[in-house]
Parts: C-alpha cells; sequence; structure tokens
C-alpha cells in the first residue's frame, strides 16, 4: 500500500463521478494499489500526518466516504469536500459543526477551510481509540471479573493494565481527557462493537468494550496469528447484545443444573463418610459440558470420546453420560462382588460407553469416557488417540464425525508435562484429531496447593497458547455466560477444527476429597466458600425475579429428580454383582463372545507360503512408483534385499516386512510411530522412501502390495483389535519418559477396567559399548511387572495359548528375523489382546549370523518360545557339563566364544525367545535332557538389571528345586551400561570366561 501522499494527490478537483469511477477501477484491477501521480496542491513534507500509520488511516477513511459521504463522520466529510475542491490537506480540515447543525445548513463557506488546520489532532485521536479498543482485545481479560468468591485475581496479578480505561484519568495514556468522552469517533474494521453502527461516542466505545471483555468472560485470543479466525471470534463477542436467551434455552440450563446439583447432594445424604470427589463449587461443568455435545450433535458430530480427573466424574457418568444411576449407587456397596478378571479399580476412575439420542438434535450419539488413573492429565494422550482410531475407521478426515473433549484440573494442566506434549501433536498430519475441546475445572487451588506457589504463568492455561488455542476464561457462577462460552468453543472446533479452551473460574466447596479439612491451608478462602450462595440458588433466583420460572415450578423440578435419585437408590439395592465389563470404554463385540471371551483358545499356524514371501520381497526391494530417484546407498541396500529374496533368506528388516506385508494383504491395519521409524534409528528400515529430486514427494512401498490391502501408517513422532499398532523407541532406553502411560494404561489395562490392548512396544536393547543411555532397554522393570507366579509351574490345557491369556503382556527377545516375524504375526492372530514388549536388536540388524531361511516362515512354523541347541552338545546330551540358558543378542557371543575354546560338545546353550509367561514346560524339557549338566544363566546385563532376578526362582521351580542355577554375566552396577570402550570389552570377556569356565562355580557348590 502506498501512503497518503498517493491519496492526496488523487484528491485533486475531479467530479465526484470521475474520481468513484477512476479508484473503482484501480481497486478491482489491484487492490489498495494506485499509480503515482506527482502533481500536488500543497508541499506534502509540510503535512506530518500524512506518513505512516496516520496515512494508511486516512485511506481508509476516504474509500468510505468515496462510497458513502455519510459513513464518515462530519469533519472527515468537510475535509475531503475541501481536498477534493483543491485546498491544500492542511487547510482542507475544518472543525465539526454543533450536534444540532445538519449537514445541509452549512454553508459553503464552510466547506473552505476557514478553520485552523487541526487535521494532526483528528487523526491522533482516531489513532487513539483503535489502540483503546485493541488494548481491550489484547488485556481486557485481566481486569474481567472471573473470581467467584471475589478474593483472588484469576491472572494472579492484581495490578491493573495501564491501557485499560477503569477511570477517566486513564485517558490520559492515550492522550484523550473527559473532555472527549461525548466525541464520536469512527470504528476501525478490526472491531464489531458498533453492530449497525459504523461510528460511536468514545464513551459508549468504552462502555461496549467493557461489556465484551471485562465482565464475567475474559477472551484470550490476540496472538493468534491468522486474522480471519481473530474477526471471528471478536464478531461473537463484540457484536451487541449477542448473548441472547429464550426463555426456554434458560429453563434447560435451570433444569441441568437442578440435575447436576442435586446428584452432588443426594451422595452427601447418602455416602457421607465415602470419596466420591464431587462437583460442588463447578456444578456448571454438567450443564457447559452438554452444551459442547448439543452443538456438536448439532454441526454433524456423531461420536464424542471425553477424558477427565476424579472431580466431578460420577456426575458426568450419571448426567452427560447417562449412565443408570442404580449402577452408580451400587458401586457405593461395601458388600458387592467383583464378578470380573482382575483386580478393578475405584469407582471415580472407570470409563463409560453410551449410545443414545440428543434431546437437542434429535439425532444418534455414541458417548465414551475413557477410564483413568489418579495421573490426572496421563489420560490425555489416550483419549486422542483413542479419538485418531475411531476417526480412522469410519473414514473421518477431517474430524467431522468424531471428536474428543478433555477435562482438566486447573494444577494438573500447568503442572504436567504432557499436557504440553498432548498439545503439540494437535495438528501433526498423523496425530491429529481435527481440534479437541479442553475444559479447564480452575478451583483455583492445587489439593492443598495455592496457584501462586504452584506456577509462573498468569493463568493455568497459558499452556494452549503455543498451538494459538483461544482461551475463554469464564466465571462459573454466571452459568449463562458458561454455556455462551461453550457454545462459542463447539463452534469454534466446528469451524477451524482446531483446539480451544474454555477455563471455567470456580472454586472448590470441600477439600480434595470429602474426607479432607481444607482450612489447615486455606483459612481465608474456606470462610467465603462457607458464606457463597451455590450456583443453582442463585440462577434460580435470578429467573424467578425475570419470571422465567415461579417458585412452584422450580421446587417441582428438584423434587422430580430427588424421585428419580430415590427410585434408583432402591433398585441398586438388588445388586450384588459388579461386572466391571459394563464400565467399558468402547467394547469389542464383533471380536469377542457376547459374554466378552475369547471365541477360541488356539492359534494358528503364524507361517506365510513361499509365493507371499517372495512377492513382499520384491516389493521390498524394489521402488513401485515411476520417475521416482532414491538415494545411491539406499539403491545398494534394496539390491541387497533383492539378493536375500533369491537366495531364500531374510533379515531383521526383512522379516518385519513380511510380517507387516502379510497382514496387510488380510485386511490388517498396521500404524508404526516414534521416532526415526520411516528410515529406522539404524537405517535399517526404509519404509518411506524420499526422491531426491522432488521436495516432501515420498513413497511408501508397503501400500502398493496388494489391489485391496489394508493401509499402512508409519509416522515419525488405535483402539481396533484388527489393527497391529506399535510404537518404536529411538533407544529402549529412552521408554522410561512413558512409563506412567507404560505402569497406568498397558501393564494393568485389562486387570482394573477389562480393557484390552495389543499395542507392540519395540525397544532396542544391547550391551555394544554405546554408554549408559544407549543400551538397556531396562528388561528388568518389565518382568517385575509380569503377573506370573515364579513358584507355581502351571497345570493347563493348551498351554502355550492359555498362558498368554492369562498373562498381562508379553515380554520377548527374539535372535532370529524369523522368530521376530512369527511373534509379529501371532500378535493379531491370537483370539484375544495382550502388549507386547519386544527388545528389539542393534548390532543383529546386519549381522551375517543373523539370518533365517524362508523355510523356518512356511506353513506350519510358528513363533519358538524356546530355541534348543541343535549341535553336538544335543546329540550326546548326558555329556554335556553345562547348559547356558540365555535370551537375545549374547546368543551370538556365546556362540563364538564356545566355538574358539572347541567346546561344542561340552556346553549346550538354550534360548530363552519368550521370556514372559515363562516356558516352564519347554524349559523343564531342556533341563531334563541334560541330567549331568550344571544350570547358569548367562546374560550381557548387570546382575541387578537384565533377566536374573526374573528367570532365576522360576527355573529353579521348573526343576523343583534339584540343581542351584548359576549366575555368568556382568557385575551388580547402578548405571545400566559403562561409557569407556575398553571396560565394555573387557567385563564382556569376563562373563564369556565365567560362562565356560567349568570349574567357575566348583568353589560355591
Amino acid at each position: 500500500m502506498l501512503n497518503l501522499r498517493t491519496c492526496v494527490a488523487k484528491l485533486r478537483p475531479l467530479t465526484a463521478s470521475q474520481t468513484v469511477r477512476t479508484i473503482s477501477h484501480q481497486r478491482l484491477a489491484a487492490p489498495r494499489t494506485f499509480q503515482q501521480i506527482r502533481c500536488y496542491s500543497a508541499p506534502v513534507a509540510a503535512e506530518p500526518f500524512l506518513s505512516g500509520t496516520s496515512s494508511n488511516y486516512v485511506e481508509e477513511m476516504y474509500y468510505a466516504w468515496l462510497e458513502n459521504p455519510k459513513s464518515v463522520h462530519k469533519s472527515w466529510d468537510i475535509f475531503f469536500r475541501n481536498a477534493n475542491a483543491g485546498a491544500a490537506p492542511g487547510t482542507a480540515y475544518q472543525s465539526p459543526p454543533p450536534l444540532s447543525t445538519s449537514l445541509s445548513t452549512l454553508t459553503q463557506a464552510q466547506f473552505l477551510g476557514q478553520a485552523q488546520p487541526n487535521v494532526d489532532k483528528l487523526v491522533e485521536d482516531h489513532l487513539a481509540v483503535q489502540s483503546l479498543i485493541r488494548a481491550y482485545q489484547i488485556r481486557g481479560h485481566h481486569v474481567a471479573q472471573l473470581d467467584p468468591l471475589g478474593i483472588l485475581d484469576a491472572d494472579l496479578d492484581s495490578s491493573l493494565p495501564a491501557d485499560i480505561v477503569t477511570s477517566t484519568d486513564k485517558l490520559g495514556f492515550y492522550g484523550l481527557d473527559e473532555s472527549d468522552l461525548d466525541k464520536v469517533f469512527h470504528l476501525p474494521t478490526t472491531t464489531f462493537i458498533g453492530g449497525n453502527e459504523s461510528a460511536l461516542p468514545l464513551r459508549e466505545i468504552i462502555r461496549r468494550l467493557e461489556m465484551a471483555y471485562c465482565q464475567h468472560i475474559g477472551v484470550e485470543f490476540m496472538f493468534i496469528n491468522d486474522l480471519e479466525q481473530c474477526q471471528w471470534i471478536r464478531r461473537k463477542f463484540e457484536t451487541p447484545g449477542i448473548m441472547q436467551f429464550t426463555n426456554e434455552e434458560k429453563r434447560t440450563l435451570l433444569a441441568r443444573l437442578v440435575r447436576s446439583t442435586r446428584f452432588e447432594e443426594f451422595l452427601h445424604r447418602k455416602w457421607s463418610s465415602e470419596k466420591r470427589f464431587g462437583l460442588e463449587g463447578c456444578e456448571v461443568l454438567i450443564p457447559a459440558l452438554k452444551t459442547i455435545i448439543d452443538k456438536s450433535s448439532e454441526k454433524g458430530v456423531d461420536y464424542v470420546i471425553m477424558g477427565m480427573p476424579h472431580r466431578g466424574r460420577l456426575n458426568v457418568l450419571a448426567n452427560v453420560i447417562r449412565k443408570e444411576l442404580e449402577q452408580i449407587f451400587c458401586q457405593f456397596d461395601s458388600k458387592l462382588e467383583a464378578a470380573d478378571e482382575g483386580s478393578g479399580d475405584v469407582k471415580y476412575h472407570l470409563g463409560m460407553y453410551h449410545r443414545r439420542i440428543n434431546r437437542v438434535t434429535d439425532r444418534n450419539i455414541t458417548l465414551s469416557l475413557v477410564a483413568n488413573p489418579s495421573h490426572l492429565e496421563a489420560a490425555d494422550p489416550v483419549v486422542q488417540g483413542k479419538t485418531k482410531a475411531e476417526q480412522f475407521y469410519c473414514g473421518d478426515t477431517e474430524g467431522k464425525k468424531v471428536m474428543s473433549i478433555l477435562l482438566h484440573g486447573d494444577a494438573a494442566f500447568a503442572g504436567q508435562g504432557i499436557v504440553y506434549e498432548t498439545f503439540h501433536l494437535s495438528d501433526l498430519p498423523s496425530y491429529t484429531t481435527h481440534g479437541t475441546v479442553h475444559v479447564v475445572v480452575n478451583n483455583q487451588i492445587g489439593f492443598t496447593t495455592d496457584p501462586r506457589m504452584a506456577r509462573s504463568s498468569p493463568y493455568p492455561t497459558d499452556v494452549a497458547r503455543v498451538v494459538n488455542a483461544p482461551i475463554f476464561h469464564v466465571n462459573a457462577d454466571d452459568p449463562e455466560a458458561v454455556v455462551y462460552v461453550c457454545n462459542v468453543a463447539a463452534e469454534w472446533r466446528s469451524t477451524f477444527h482446531k483446539d480451544v479452551v474454555v477455563d471455567l473460574v470456580c472454586y472448590r466447596r470441600n477439600g480434595h476429597n470429602e474426607m479432607d479439612e481444607p482450612m489447615f491451608t486455606q483459612p481465608l478462602m474456606y470462610k467465603q466458600i462457607r458464606k457463597q450462595k451455590p450456583v443453582l440458588q442463585k440462577y434460580a433466583e435470578l429467573l424467578i425475579s425475570q419470571g422465567v420460572v415461579n417458585q412452584p415450578e422450580y421446587e417441582e423440578e428438584i423434587a422430580k429428580y430427588d424421585k428419580i435419585c430415590e427410585e434408583a437408590h432402591a433398585r441398586s439395592k438388588d445388586e450384588k454383582i459388579l461386572h466391571i465389563k459394563h464400565w467399558l470404554d468402547s467394547p469389542w463385540p464383533g471380536f469377542f463372545t457376547l459374554d466378552g471371551q475369547p471365541r477360541s483358545m488356539t492359534c494358528p499356524s503364524t507361517g506365510l507360503n513361499e509365493e507371499d514371501l517372495t512377492h513382499i520381497g520384491q516389493v521390498a526391494s524394489s521402488v513401485p512408483v515411476e520417475d521416482f530417484t532414491i538415494h545411491g546407498g539406499l539403491s545398494r541396500i534394496l539390491k541387497t534385499r533383492g539378493e536375500m529374496v533369491k537366495n531364500r533368506t531374510v533379515d531383521w528388516a526383512l522379516a518385519e516386512y513380511m510380517a507387516f506385508g502379510s497382514l496387510l494383504k488380510d485386511g490388517i491395519h498396521i500404524r508404526l510411530s516414534g521416532q526415526d521409524v520411516e528410515r529406522g534409528t539404524f537405517s535399517h528400515r526404509h519404509h518411506v522412501l524420499h526422491d531426491q529430486n522432488v521436495d516432501k514427494r515420498t513413497c511408501i512401498p508397503m501400500n502398493h502390495l496388494w489391489p485391496n490391502q489394508a493401509p499402512y501408517t508409519v509416522c515419525n513422532s488405535l483402539c481396533c483389535p484388527n489393527a497391529l499398532v506399535l510404537w518404536e523407541a529411538q533407544f529402549g532406553d529412552f521408554h522410561n519418559t512413558a512409563q506412567c502411560i507404560i505402569d497406568q494404561f498397558i501393564c494393568p489395562g485389562q486387570a482394573k477396567w477389562v480393557r484390552q490392548n495389543g499395542i507392540v512396544l519395540l525397544l532396542p536393547h544391547g550391551m555394544e559399548g554405546m554408554g549408559p543411555e544407549h543400551s538397556s532397554a531396562r528388561p528388568e522393570r518389565f518382568l517385575q511387572m509380569c503377573n506370573d507366579d515364579p513358584d507355581v509351574f502351571p497345570k493347563l490345557d493348551d498351554f502355550d495359548v492359555r498362558q498368554l491369556y492369562d498373562c498381562n503382556w508379553i515380554v520377548v527377545n527374539c535372535s532370529t528375523p524369523a522368530n521376530f516375524f512369527h511373534v509379529l504375526r501371532r500378535q493379531i492372530l491370537l483370539p484375544f489382546r495382550k502388549p507386547l514388549i519386544i527388545f528389539t536388536p542393534k548390532s543383529l540388524l546386519r549381522h551375517p549370523e543373523a539370518r533365517s531361511s524362508f523355510d523356518d516362515m512356511l506353513p506350519g512354523t510358528h513363533f519358538l518360545r524356546v530355541i534348543p541347541d541343535s549341535g553336538p552338545a544335543a546329540q550326546n546330551p548326558e555329556q554335556v557339563k553345562r547348559v547356558l540358558f540365555c535370551t537375545g543378542k549374547v546368543y551370538y557371543d556365546l556362540t563364538r566364544e564356545r566355538k574358539a575354546r572347541q567346546m561344542e560338545a561340552d556346553v549346550a546353550i538354550t534360548r530363552v525367545e519368550q521370556l514372559s509367561p515363562f516356558p516352564f514346560d519347554l524349559l523343564q524339557r531342556e533341563a531334563e535332557k541334560y541330567p549331568a549338566a550344571e544350570l547358569v544363566w548367562c546374560q550381557e546385563e548387570h546382575k541387578n538389571q537384565g533377566y536374573y532376578d526374573y528367570v532365576k526362582p522360576r527355573l529353579r521351580t521348573t526343576i523343583n528345586r534339584a540343581k542351584p542355577v548359576w549366575y555368568a554375566g556382568r557385575e551388580p552396577a547402578a548405571a545400566p551400561a559403562t561409557g569407556n570402550k575398553k571396560t565394555h570389552l573387557t567385563e564382556l570377556q569376563r562373563l564369556l570366561d565365567t560362562a565356560f569356565n567349568l570349574d567357575a562355580f566348583k568353589d560355591l557348590s
């Protein structure tokens, strides 16, 4: 845009029609651009207001005047008429006429520069008003009345912004004073406070800004860098009279508040000494959630997946999800017997799945509330993953049918890093759920911690600013403001498919739970809370005063819901058995029987016919897209793969490729995620090829295997049972940053919530001199959490499959590519789902001996839980003096050392491929095969780590404690591995010496 000099040049005497025609033509041809005309009526250098932002402002005004002279203030009308008549800009200004004077009575002389030039002041004042409007849009939330208790500032700052006009003396900040309050100012296009008016007196401008930004709603949005989105929000909050409710809407809101409040009061009356983490102080949450769901349903959503902490959970289950009240009330019965497998969980952690008619929209809607642990924000990525899966399986690529709602507490939202991490996944192509509505129940306290001691940011919601999510703070004691904000939030998500945050600034009427005494640590807050009138009472009194309802109608609504609760309570006494499966957040009706049981207890062969193996291998070693240039080094890798296929052998990467490809053919979707998984941390996988000549052009050969195959998703960092979902750590050591998810969801999920899942964790592991952070996937931790009994030899039919069904997860460490292939396929072919932990290799990826033949992968072959010795030792077992039991990569170190010492006949080496559930039956067979041999567990990990503490008692049980089980490995240590290469090699040689020194344990016997 050119500066005002161009505009002034255009103001040379022209007829009005000429002017409009000329400017209109130029605006159509090239908006906001003009031809330079270098003849001026006056020296423009003498006009200081003709540069910078002032020129832009005047230019906007000039456009408006050209189209309609009445659309601008009278002083501007005079200025443009005089300038158009040939007056210099400095003399074209005329003081505005009195308000009582009409434009038609002004004489022509008044238009011809008789007054002193005062245009500088005029422009400055208009710019000041623009700055004032912008100040309210940016910082108005800091002075909004958000705290229902009136004792805390929601932003933790008692000072007022200098640019918000909280008193007339603050007008001086803008160069204005009280005498300017009745002056009329033209409104910029970046505000909607005028409604249908384009100009307002300053007094009215300030009043409307205060109504929009400084009442019970505080809007944070000016950090968003998208003008359309900012304008959308301005329109929603600035338009005069926009927050209006019909009487019917008010009555619905009151009825929802009645249910929310009376539910908590009923629980308190019946079970006053029970923990229930009630919603008192934020009862408005129920109407808030129902509003979001109603509006989303109206916009086309038919599946809502929710995650929340324990506070208010029972109320949400009852009044939002609509779980049967008797099912909730019977949870308080201490005599209720558990009928399901597993150990169960407390009532305020359970989830639910329900499909019903939405009464407002008359459309079907499915609501799912996921179960959660006490780790408040841990459910966030679980909800997003479930939502992503549901969107994937119903083809909802834009998030128009399936959405997520996440509830948070204020302290956890600000304090837990998983919130930040989840936000950063929100807009990534392979992770986005196309917008989440976040609702923060802002108690203004965390357990006993004052927010001023808990966070450094003004608001607990500031973390959402990193993804340009608008944040709507609202006083939770103003139900209409809450409902309006929730409507806007749902519309935002539907319109822009981006995250949005609703911050319900409320209080917690009781302590952290109903048994807690909050006066110990927050005496002043709780003195005020004791005086605080409940929001239901406040709102009922307001509606009665407005004549929307009367007192008998209000009391009837309360009595009606109390009766529903009493009747449900009476029915709950008939409930004698608790079925946890009735609280599942998403059942798999097509996978299990009606009773939730596996349809069989057998697993078919995981082998594959040779034609399929060859076909997958050929695709894996080619580029199935024309005119696609790959890296030269990758060409050599693909060529090597092709040669392996011709030789009927596979390495680790090719075995994985064949497992994936065969499942895709059967319609099994596969999703592999994690850091660097497309290429593989060790440059072995290469599932995504990159064109070396075209930026961002990629090819995924695995999606070109079969005509009607399932899709393969591989993404650098799902809830259907018929999907293989894998997460790979860059190094196994790094899984501990996800320890909470592993400990709370993956390991005990079935025991707590009858929630089966088949996720696969690929954890690169091995002592290879890479230092303490790139060596150990901490197998001891996974094994410690296995639920099999080390002192009991299981007596089972269908031993191997039944063992898998009874365990909480499966832990393996494969030593051959073929076994890796089989365990991946078995994960899907099993008639049930269990998490699978695989300690994957690093050096074995390219080890010449770590190869498998197609013969090990053909029909009739299976995953081998134990791989016995097949050499000279196995031919003469009576002569064997020692059996080394081991797992994983160390097997290759042991065979090399055994060969070098020529001890193949003296020492047998047995590989334990499946560690949990422990293969008691097969190892018993191995131990009995070598009657005279010592039994030694050999591992490369340190003695207090790895597998020894898990394996030793189980091996002893296997042999009825007839012999000791000796240890060969590294000494105990605090760190997983040394950082010194020489020390690493010395430790390795020492453990090999111990393993093959037949006198090593003689003095210990």
